[in-house]
């Protein structure tokens, strides 16, 4: 007789299943790379519903966004209680899980990374914004050695825009003693094209800090798609 496969097994209380399938023991055994999305979804979900697993809740949960897990990050409490055997309280795990990740890629800078490219910016910091329902801006502030000393933000505004102030921007590089920043916002709506507003900001805040010999390196535009940067498209 042929293995059940974890999705023919969704109809089995987890209890029933060989114990190196169930997620708990799974990665007792194996270690927490070796489950699926579904698996390590299924752990903080706890328990699904008389008709399926949690591991089969949280198959589903994951197809209807995609199986994208920016997308369910993006998710309000009542949005996830909208799935059939989310109540408050696993709506609620499910959110404080996917924040600690966040926060986990903005935790203090032990190793100091160092910025080669526009992808070791964006892998800096990207986490923190592609998923963002309002906009947001930061620098990421470096040394000589283009190493990431601070990840700072300056504003907070709405899906359409945020104000900017250029003293504040570096002013904070400044106080980090920092001798180049970055550049970075999200843009919501998806869209990864620069605004005339974002060109226009860009451009004076290069000649300010070029005033005060500390450079700005690029600008980066983060969206749940990937990312803009402003050096590889020559236009900083």
């Amino acid at each position: 007789m042929p293995e059940q496969t974890t999705y023919e097994k969704g109809q089995i209380p987890i209890k029933a299943w060989a114990e190196e399938d169930r997620p708990r023991e799974k990665m007792s055994i194996k270690g927490r790379q070796s489950l699926t999305d579904a698996e390590l979804l299924a752990i903080l979900l706890g328990s699904g519903t008389r008709d399926e697993s949690a591991v089969a809740l949280a198959q589903r949960i994951l197809a209807d966004m995609n199986n994208d897990l920016l997308e369910l990050s993006r998710l309000s409490l009542s949005d996830l209680k909208r799935f059939r055997g989310v109540g408050e309280a696993k709506a609620i795990t499910i959110m404080a899980a996917l924040e600690l990740g966040r926060r986990r890629q903005l935790s203090p800078l032990r190793e100091k990374p160092q910025v080669q490219s526009s992808r070791d910016a964006f892998d800096a910091i990207g986490s923190q914004l592609a998923d963002l329902l309002h906009e947001e801006f930061w620098i990421l502030c470096m040394n000589r050695a283009n190493r990431i000393l601070s990840r700072d933000k300056i504003s907070s505004g709405g899906v359409a825009g945020t104000v900017v102030d250029a003293k504040l921007v570096f002013r904070r590089a400044i106080d980090q003693n920092a001798s180049a920043i970055i550049l970075v916002h999200n843009h919501p709506s998806g869209s990864r094209n620069p605004s005339q507003a974002d060109l226009d900001l860009t451009r004076k805040l290069v000649q300010v800090g070029k005033a005060l010999d500390l450079l700005v390196l690029d600008h980066l535009i983060i969206t749940n798609g990937g990312y803009y940067s402003f050096a590889d498209e020559g236009v900083l």
